[in-house]
This record gives structure tokens, C-alpha cells and sequence, in this order.
């Protein structure tokens, strides 16, 4: 997501469209009411009426957006992006309102005929200017309704297409009044009108639903969860949240993770955890990751072994030039033993240890044990916050399990030697 400037600019970009598009819809009102008084055509007035709740729906659009636009304060830290939201519920009120007018005006016509004198090309030529208009007036506002993201723009998009065919309905009707046909005037009314029902309904039921920090995108919710869970580090998801505000979304959520990971390590990994979220996902205004202990409280940890005979297994004297690793649970209760690693590596000659690492970190590994480690593959566990523990070579695997539990390994804090001293060890 860009900047505070960045995000202002598109609200006020989306604000732009709102007002040059209420300033249009103004123009046509006028245009249809005048039309519709001069030459008694009662329907065409009745759309005057209609766009009279377009241009209020738009300028409420127009004003929530430019509430949303103002910087944060101390009043309103979190901003005025809710505005915007608030604007698209009244747009939704307005466009029932607008509805249930033109339902009314649709019963009527369709037991009444209008009396009309002569035919006039002016209502008919009202109609068609109606329809072009609503046409570049709804393509604009989805545009940018869908670049910024704006509720209320899209809304009155939605609304605006809908115009598009209630003014083909009116012009339809103009027409049938001069031919005197009952009926299909006011049922054609009557089937607009309820779309344009369903559709403020829809809008107004959202905001609200927004405005109640209702969750709107559970597909969303469990797509991160899956992610955020798939990053090195992360023992579980839990209580993602997603709240939409205006056209911007705030993200909460709870990551568990190795109960020996320092306070530090896990402030890092919170961090990279709201760093995936900020550059995979659009619109987000923030993220707040909460890091807790895995409740589980077990740990995977690697030792590098010169034989495969259990816990009694001897600890080799260098990580990457390790025949085999063993792979082990820890917990309160005892020790596991996952898996044995055979070590098909040994007859290269560069980065070992880095493809060694790349082939046992599906264990999602937190500690390592080990008597010398190079500079790559030590930056690479540390990367992936797994915690090293110096230990001496020939040592027996239980004892360096007890050791640990004892709190008497020490934490390698940097690399045992240098890259080119690893190279130099396994050239033949």
C-alpha cells in the first residue's frame, strides 16, 4: 500500500468524478423537469424527480469522500475513511427512496394514460440525452470506483447503468403516451423501479454491515491465514480479523510461534508477517500482528550426527559435512524422534550446508545443534528464526537434549568461520 499522500490523492481523485458528476446529473434534472413542464409529459418529469436522488446519492458520495480525504487527528486517529462508507449508506437510502417514487408513479401509469396533444421531438430528444449521459457518467465512476476502491463511487456506478435503462423506459413510455397504448408504460416503470429496490437495498445493507465491522470476506480471511501460516517461523493463525474502512482495509491477527523465540525474533517476525500482507494485498491502511507462545509448546530441533543409532547417536563436528541429521520433537514431557536425513550433498563442493538446510526445513525447524556452522547457512537459520546451540563434537544426541533443558548450551551468535574456510574444508 503507498503513502498517507498516496491514499489522499486517490480519495480526492474519487472525489473529483462525485462532484463533476453531480454537477452533470444537475444539468440533466433541470433539462428533464423543463422539458417535462413545457410539454406535459408527466413521466419525463417523474425522472427529473429520479435524478433530483441520483444528484444527492452523488454529492453525498462526493462529501464522504472529501470527509475521508482530511488528514488524521488527535479527534480521529484512525482518519475519516469511514465517511465514505457512511456516504454509501445514504446513497443506498436515497436510491430506495428513488425506488419506491417511481413505484408509486409506475402504479399509477399503468391504470391511467397520459394525456398528451401532439407529439413533440423535445421529450423524445430529452430521453436520448438521458441515456448517453447516465452511459459516460456510470463507465467513469466505475473506473475510478475501482482504482481507489470506493464503495460509494461503485454504488452510484451501479445506479447510474440502472439510469441507462430507466431512462430507455421513460423514453419507451414518452412514446406510448402519444400512441395512447395502456399498460406497458407502467409495467415497464414498475420492473425499473424494483431494481432500483433491490439495488439501494443492497447498498444500504453493506455500509451498514461495513459500518459494524461485519466480515465481508471470509474467502479473504482464510486466503492470509493460509499464507501468513506458511511463513518460516509461524507455528499457527488464529483470529484473523478484517475491517473494512471506506476504501481501505485494517487487518488484525494472532501468529503463534516457537515458545524459545526471543522477544526480539518475534517483533521480527511480526514484522515480516505485516510486511507479506502489506505488498501482496490492496488498499491495506494497516496491519497489527499479535505474537504469542505456540500454546503446544514443542520445538523441532536438527543435530548433525556421524552415525544413525537414536538419542545415542554421536554429534559430528561440522554442520554442512554432516553424514546424516537427525530430526527431533521436544516437549515437556520427552523427546521424539522425527526422522532420520541422509546427506546427499557430501560429494560437493559448495554451499552444503545451504542445501542441506533447503531439504530438512519442511520440519519447520526453531533450534539447531551444532559444534561449527559457515557464514551462509548461519544467516540462512537465522533468516528463518531458528536458534543455534554450540556443542561439542562426539558428544552423545540425549546428552545435548539434556544439556539444553538444563539451560547449559550456549547460543552461537554469529558464524564459527568464514565462506571460504567452509570451501577450502570440502574440496578434496
Amino acid at each position: 500500500m503507498g503513502s498517507a499522500g498516496d491514499k489522499i490523492k486517490e480519495l480526492k481523485r474519487g472525489q473529483n468524478i462525485a462532484f463533476i458528476a453531480a454537477f452533470a446529473t444537475l444539468l440533466l434534472a433541470v433539462m428533464k423537469a423543463v422539458i417535462g413542464y413545457l410539454f406535459d409529459s408527466k413521466v419525463l418529469i417523474a425522472d427529473a424527480f429520479h435524478s433530483g436522488a441520483d444528484l444527492l446519492a452523488i454529492f453525498a458520495s462526493g462529501f464522504g469522500l472529501w470527509l475521508a480525504s482530511k488528514k488524521k487527528s488527535k479527534t480521529f486517529p484512525y482518519g475519516l475513511y469511514k465517511a465514505e462508507t457512511l456516504g454509501s449508506l445514504i446513497i443506498g437510502v436515497l436510491i430506495v427512496w428513488a425506488g419506491i417514487q417511481i413505484l408509486k408513479d409506475g402504479h399509477h401509469r399503468f391504470f391511467h394514460i397520459s394525456s398528451v396533444q401532439e407529439f413533440s421531438i423535445f421529450p423524445v430528444g430529452a430521453g436520448m440525452v438521458s441515456i448517453i449521459a447516465a452511459y459516460f457518467i456510470a463507465r467513469k465512476e466505475k473506473a475510478i470506483g475501482q482504482a481507489i476502491g470506493s464503495q460509494s463511487l461503485l454504488a452510484n456506478a451501479s445506479e447510474s447503468f440502472l439510469d441507462i435503462f430507466t431512462s430507455a423506459g421513460v423514453l419507451f413510455g414518452i412514446v406510448l403516451a402519444y400512441a395512447k397504448i395502456p399498460y406497458v408504460e407502467g409495467s415497464v416503470i414498475i420492473i425499473i423501479s424494483l431494481l432500483i429496490l433491490k439495488l439501494g437495498l443492497t447498498n444500504a445493507w453493506t455500509s451498514f454491515l461495513v459500518l459494524m465491522d461485519a466480515n465481508l470476506d471470509p474467502e479473504l480471511q482464510a486466503e492470509i491465514e493460509e499464507k501468513i501460516n506458511q511463513i518460516y517461523g509461524v507455528k499457527g493463525v488464529s483470529e484473523v480479523k478484517i475491517r473494512q474502512s471506506g476504501p481501505f482495509k485494517m487487518i488484525e491477527c494472532k501468529i503463534e510461534t516457537s515458545p524459545t523465540l526471543s522477544l526480539y525474533r518475534a517483533h521480527e517476525l511480526a514484522g515480516k508477517a505485516e510486511e507479506f500482507i502489506t505488498k501482496n494485498y490492496a488498499r491495506v491502511e494497516s496491519v497489527f500482528i499479535h505474537v504469542e507462545p505456540s500454546k503446544e509448546k514443542t520445538v523441532s530441533a536438527v543435530v548433525p550426527v556421524k552415525n544413525i543409532d537414536g538419542l545415542g547417536s554421536k554429534v559430528h563436528g561440522h554442520f554442512g559435512r554432516a553424514p546424516y541429521y537427525i530430526i527431533l520433537r521436544l516437549n515437556d514431557t520427552g523427546v521424539e524422534i522425527e526422522d532420520f536425513y541422509y546427506n546427499e550433498f557430501l560429494n560437493e563442493t559448495k554451499h552444503i550446508g545451504v542445501k542441506v538446510i533447503k531439504a530438512v526445513i519442511k520440519h519447520k525447524l526453531d533450534l539447531l545443534f551444532t559444534s561449527r556452522i559457515g557464514e551462509l547457512s548461519f544467516y540462512m537459520l537465522k533468516d528463518s528464526f531458528v536458534d543455534i546451540y554450540k556443542i561439542n563434537e562426539d558428544s552423545v544426541v540425549k546428552e545435548v537434549i539434556e544439556k539444553y533443558r538444563d539451560n547449559q548450551l550456549e547460543q552461537i551468535v554469529a558464524p564459527t568461520h568464514s565462506l571460504d574456510e567452509s570451501e577450502s574444508a570440502a574440496t578434496p
